[in-house]
């Protein structure tokens, strides 16, 4: 029977990923030991449809996925409309609701079972900030999705 393994949680390592300010490089060492692949980057937008592009955009250019598999871009889309869930309290709406966000992401892609047949995962981690289009009238979010490929 194949198991989780606790040292292998790959939503936690994405949120140390991302709001770890000193350990990169130990986060690092850790998906260099578990081969996994992993990245981060910004977006900031009042449209869910760029948030979506950002992330899928630097998955791409950081080879965590391949875009010419599908079910690698279709998985990395789950993961994010979950993240996004998160993020924006289960109506994953910006624009339209007159809210704009600015988030900091970061995306991993291993395995967190301890059988390789289990294959890999992908979590994308989202913190930062949503509100009105108001300076100084946003609060803190956070967000995480985690699906299989």
């Amino acid at each position: 029977m194949t198991s989780f393994s606790k040292d292998r949680r790959i939503g936690r390592l994405a949120i140390l990923l991302l709001l770890s300010e000193d350990n990169k490089s130990e986060q690092q060492e850790l998906l260099d030991q578990f081969g996994w692949q992993g990245c981060t980057g910004k977006v900031g937008s009042m449209e869910a449809h760029k948030v979506v592009a950002a992330i899928e955009t630097t998955a791409k250019k950081n080879g965590v996925i391949k875009s010419d598999i599908y079910r690698e871009s279709h998985a990395l889309y789950h993961a994010i409309m979950e993240a996004l869930s998160g993020v924006t309290r289960g109506q994953v709406q910006i624009g339209s609701v007159l809210r704009t966000v600015g988030l900091s992401f970061s995306i991993l892609r291993g395995n967190p079972y301890e059988s390789e047949e289990e294959g890999d995962w992908l979590a994308v981690c989202l913190y930062g900030t949503i509100g009105a289009p108001v300076k100084g009238s946003e609060h803190e979010t956070i967000g995480l999705g985690i699906n299989h490929i």
